[in-house]
């Protein structure tokens, strides 16, 4: 049986190859931890066997296999693989790509075109594909860490389709541990907590897991060594984690749902997730303020009193103190009762105000300084609510001739449980008065 991964290809002029080249599958079903996508009933398995190829935009994190996989598909279809990056291509380089591959249509063959970080060509650049891949004269695969729905323009969307790639789970990175080990013929000098610290480190990155196992491979160990002193030789591999991208919102959606499901320890977790991320811990003060109002809201007032006190305290300390004073809040607002009535009301109100447009206030409570003013009726008949039983006169404040709407609706929780009765209480007051009962 021939090697699958080929460890001893000859390299160009005898240059050395890096381990992860080394190990590149030379079939799709070689390829590690994305059975979802290229098994045969999967969209991209499906797509080769039919030997109809479309254009695919593959997104995922980094080292998953997208370069390895466009390769493949290249080389199980007879198409020229042409690879290209869109950061250091421009409209020369393009023209260029689409000359060469408009003669290769011309001549009956037809050029499967990866682009690698696609998001990052503009829209102009990204359009000029469009008609290439319309008449059939490319088959574009791009690859992508970013979510191509915010990064990548609808027409080029329409034209090809999505597969999302999976992070690597730590049993394919042990798969692809033990593959390494077969191409370097003898195994790594590591116990078991030191493999399994080397897989955590990797991070779901399969070529950052192959150069650590190099690395490793090249220390000619005389016995296993134990995490500690893997920890020492090694660095851990930084969290994929882009401030400013889908990691970032992914990532702030994890903590604010953590704590709407009042849950402190994963809400801690993702807190944690995002400052190791280099995250800034005002951005996180502001959400973690937004939480309190939009999920604790009245069912708990002093939430948002916490978080502001949070904030104020990180502003004095500082990083890395004042960061507990953000987590105190975090596990505060993950146990505080939950209500978003308030929120709902509001959302409500304004609805009706948009329906409702200019409609003016009644004129008993408008106030009326002039003679004109009070000749209109301005102020006739307004109740002053100190002076009537119980401090409350029941009067209609909504604009003349608008039913009444029932905007907020408070929960049986919290603060909001005794909220929820005084409103009750104003209602059949309310009732009762207007009625004249």
């Amino acid at each position: 049986m021939p090697d699958l991964f080929s460890p001893d290809r000859p390299a160009a002029e005898g240059a050395p190859r890096p381990l992860a080249d080394r190990l590149r599958p030379v079939r799709l079903g070689d390829v590690v931890g994305q059975a979802r996508a290229l098994a045969p009933d999967g969209p991209i398995g499906a797509m080769v066997g039919s030997g109809r190829m479309g254009s695919v935009i593959l997104w995922g994190p980094p080292g998953v296999g997208k370069t390895t996989i466009a390769r493949l598909i290249a080389a199980e279809t007879d198409l020229a693989f042409v690879q290209i990056s869109a950061i250091f291509s421009g409209v020369p380089e393009l023209r260029k790509v689409f000359e060469a591959a408009r003669a290769r249509h011309a001549a009956g063959q037809g050029t499967l075109l990866f682009v690698d970080e696609i998001h990052r060509f503009n829209k102009a650049q990204q359009d000029a594909f469009l008609p290439l891949m319309e008449e059939g004269i490319i088959t574009l695969i791009g690859a992508t860490t970013e979510n191509p729905s915010f990064e990548l323009n609808a027409a080029l969307l329409s034209r090809a389709q999505v597969v999302v790639l999976e992070r690597l789970s730590a049993g394919d990175l042990e798969a692809l541990i033990r593959r390494a080990e077969g191409a370097l013929g003898a195994p790594l000098a590591l116990d078991a907590g030191a493999r399994e610290a080397l897989v955590a480190m990797a991070d779901g990155d399969g070529r950052a897991l192959l150069n650590l196992v190099e690395q490793v491979a090249a220390w000619r160990l005389a016995a296993p060594i134990g995490a500690e002193e893997l920890g020492r030789r090694l660095m851990r591999r930084a969290a994929v984690y882009d401030k400013s991208g889908d990691g970032h919102y992914n990532l702030i959606s994890a903590l604010h749902k953590s704590v709407r499901g009042s849950d402190p320890d994963a809400a801690l977790y993702w807190l944690a997730r995002m400052l190791e991320g280099g995250e800034d811990p005002r951005f996180l003060a502001r959400r973690i303020t937004r939480m309190a109002i939009e999920d604790v809201g009245l069912a708990d007032p002093a939430a948002q009193t916490q978080c502001l006190h949070a904030w104020e305290v990180y502003e004095r300390l500082g990083s890395p103190e004042g960061e507990l004073a953000l987590a105190q809040a975090v596990v505060y607002l993950a146990l505080a009762p939950k209500s978003n009535a308030a929120y709902v009301a509001y959302k409500a109100a304004r609805a009706e105000a948009r329906r409702t447009g200019s409609a003016p206030p009644p004129r008993h409570i408008l106030n009326a300084p002039t003679r004109l003013m009070k000749d209109e009726g301005y102020g006739a008949g307004y109740l002053y609510d100190h002076d009537a039983e119980d401090g409350f006169s029941g009067q209609d404040y909504f604009p003349e001739g608008m039913r009444r709407p029932v905007l907020y609706t408070p929960v049986d929780r919290g603060f909001e449980r005794e909220l929820k009765k005084r409103l009750e209480w104003f209602v059949r007051q309310r009732a009762r008065r207007q009625g004249g009962t």
